[in-house]
């Protein structure tokens, strides 16, 4: 956690997490399928992994829950694909609290999630140019 600011009596805390990725799971798609085709396959990925976050945001807000341990077992399994390791942990994290009924706890590593899926998306050109 980075940047704590003091406004008169209240602690503005700015939390940066760090992103753990492992580039091996890409690299081996493009080797596999080339890289023209394997452009296609993890840009569909990273679209899909995309509309299941927002998703999950939509039934996080609704406080539909009956369906989303569920969908944060989809979100983890193609995090892991992509070799997004943070963001599959958090998605287990959550997945977790979410069994144990702790709503403090959810709604903390909601917010985790949140930021570490905003930063996990970001298109990161040298591992696309991995081959």
């Amino acid at each position: 956690m980075s940047g704590v600011t003091m406004l008169g009596k209240v602690t503005v805390l700015r939390p940066k997490d760090r992103l753990r990725q492992n580039a091996e799971p890409v690299a081996a798609i493009y080797r596999d399928l080339g890289t023209a085709q394997a452009e296609q396959v993890v840009t569909r990925a990273l679209g899909e992994l995309a509309l299941t976050m927002s998703s999950l945001a939509t039934q996080v807000r609704a406080r539909d829950l009956h369906d989303l341990g569920r969908q944060l077992r989809r979100l983890q399994r193609m995090s892991e694909q992509l070799g997004m390791i943070s963001l599959g942990q958090v998605a287990g994290d959550l997945r977790l609290c979410l069994d144990q009924g702790d709503s403090t706890a959810f709604s903390a590593v909601w917010a985790r999630l949140l930021r570490v899926a905003e930063r996990s998306l970001v298109v990161d050109k040298d591992l696309l140019e991995t081959s």
